[in-house]
């Protein structure tokens, strides 16, 4: 006879199975890193707090990230996850990291109406920490431009 985990891990297996998730988005919600604001509180530094979870914005040209030109990939400060390629990143002389394409499943994006404006913000696909906001006047091949916060990143030399 199934016990009473054995009933509920099937259904919800079948619940995922009949909400049509595929085996990837499956993975990716296995992997989400969850925490306690004190948690996160206790393992970020006041300014990536202030960015990953407040949805703040540092300074333009404040962030070492701006001139980091070596071969790597650039990860979420929160999470560590591996968000965007140096291949992918370029100066558009706007004060913070861009890139013109995450690597892919890195990130999400939704609307963000704040300030009056409305913009597409853009989160780690993994512990939904707030990274910056994408815009549509970046170069070839996409044309976005992925406006980041440096603070809510952390470099990660190798290659990219």
């Amino acid at each position: 006879m199934p016990t009473r985990r054995q009933i509920l891990q099937g259904g919800a297996g079948l619940a995922a199975l009949a909400a049509g998730w595929s085996g990837a988005r499956a993975a990716a919600a296995e992997d989400r890193v969850v925490r306690s604001d004190a948690d996160w509180r206790r393992i970020l530094t006041a300014d990536q707090y202030a960015i990953l979870r407040q949805d703040g914005t540092e300074r333009p040209f404040t962030s070492p990230l701006l001139h980091e030109e070596r071969a790597g990939v650039f990860a979420c400060a929160g999470c560590g996850l591996a968000l965007f390629s140096s291949s992918t990143k370029f100066d558009s002389g706007t004060g913070w990291p861009s890139f013109w394409a995450p690597l892919d499943g890195a990130v999400a994006t939704h609307r963000d109406t704040s300030f009056g404006m409305v913009r597409n913000a853009v989160s780690c696909r993994r512990c939904e920490g707030h990274l910056g906001h994408v815009f549509d006047d970046g170069p070839k091949p996409t044309g976005l431009r992925y406006c980041m916060n440096g603070v809510a990143l952390s470099f990660v030399p190798g290659t990219a």
